[in-house]
């Protein structure tokens, strides 16, 4: 779904754009009867081409031609020689396990992105003595699960061996590959208390130290930039992936404020669902209307009534402060 407001332009074929930058050759004017030059035709949007490495060491590969995290998980599985169910999930110009860099459903075209792969698997053993565990989950739109955020002092942080990245593979030998984080989140939910249960995770493979960060692709002399710097790859579950313009300031905290919401009320984290439903609620009068057009676009969500007011109110009418 499209931001309001915004522009979108489908990725169309065309000269490779190496994370941002163009090579396109220069073409000369031609004459007209009166001697002036021709205008150029109009050009094909140029294919984006991102750089991309393992973040416990590889080389550096180059990927284009997706439209979703799926074809994105498969096109660096081809660079690699891995299959796509190896990786976990991907951050952007970071190697390390930073939940705040964690690719959505947006790509700036510097980016650089980083794949973290399956590493050791581990069960352990939990007893739930409180309704919380103290988990946030979301997921890597591709059927993996993992571990988001561990509330300090809840009963998950006084499990030393089980930490934020870890993937959730199964509850109590049920597999839970393929579900969505709601769905998990649903699950360890509705655990009994006092009864054990046991989990498999998997967690990413370590990081070599010696990797520097990437902010920023490197680029051959010469080249010169053909975007603002805040045009992102807007990546679609249906459909062509879009250049569009990055969220200004306003939509950023109306997001993270949606997100704090879907903590709090179903235990996951998800900063493209939360900037999806900023983009419902800002097309919407009220907070009827929010939950028809929420029902339309993420029906399989089931978002309670008391949840869908509090989200119309955080981006309609955020409190004075917030703004």
């Amino acid at each position: 779904m499209r931001r309001a407001g915004r522009r979108g332009r489908q990725v169309q074929e065309g000269s490779p754009m190496e994370n941002g930058v163009g090579q396109e050759p220069g073409t000369p004017e031609l004459p007209t009867s009166e001697g002036s030059p021709a205008p150029h035709p109009a050009r094909a949007r140029p294919r984006l081409v991102f750089h991309t490495q393992l973040a416990h060491g590889s080389p550096t590969g180059r990927i284009e031609g997706f439209n979703n995290v799926k074809e994105l998980y498969a096109k660096i599985a081809e660079v690699f020689g891995i299959s796509p169910t190896e990786i976990l999930f991907c951050t952007l110009n970071t190697h390390k396990v930073d939940m705040q860099k964690l690719l959505g459903g947006q790509i700036g075209l510097e980016d650089f992105i980083f794949a973290h792969v399956r590493g050791e698997t581990k069960e352990v053993e939990v007893t739930k003595t409180e309704d919380a565990l103290g988990l946030t989950i979301t997921d890597n739109g591709a059927g993996y699960a993992f571990i988001k955020r561990i509330k300090e002092g809840s009963i998950i942080n006084r499990i030393q061996t089980v930490c934020v990245g870890d993937s959730i593979e199964a509850i109590n030998d049920h597999t839970i590959v393929g579900c969505r984080h709601y769905e998990v989140a649903r699950m360890l939910r509705e655990l009994p208390r006092a009864q054990p249960f046991t989990l498999r995770l998997v967690q990413p493979k370590k990081a070599f130290d010696m990797i520097g960060q990437r902010t920023r692709s490197s680029k051959s002399p010469g080249e010169g930039s053909v975007a603002s710097g805040k045009e992102t790859l807007r990546l679609r579950a249906q459909g062509l992936a879009t250049l569009e313009e990055g969220p200004t300031p306003l939509e950023e905290e109306a997001a993270r404020r949606v997100d704090d919401l879907l903590e709090s009320y179903m235990g996951i984290r998800d900063s493209e669902l939360a900037s999806t439903m900023v983009e419902v609620a800002k097309e919407s009068p009220g907070v009827a209307q929010l939950a028809c057009g929420l029902d339309s676009v993420l029906g399989e969500f089931a978002f309670p009534q008391e949840f869908v007011a509090e989200v119309w109110a955080a981006v309609c009418h955020p409190k004075v402060g917030q703004e």
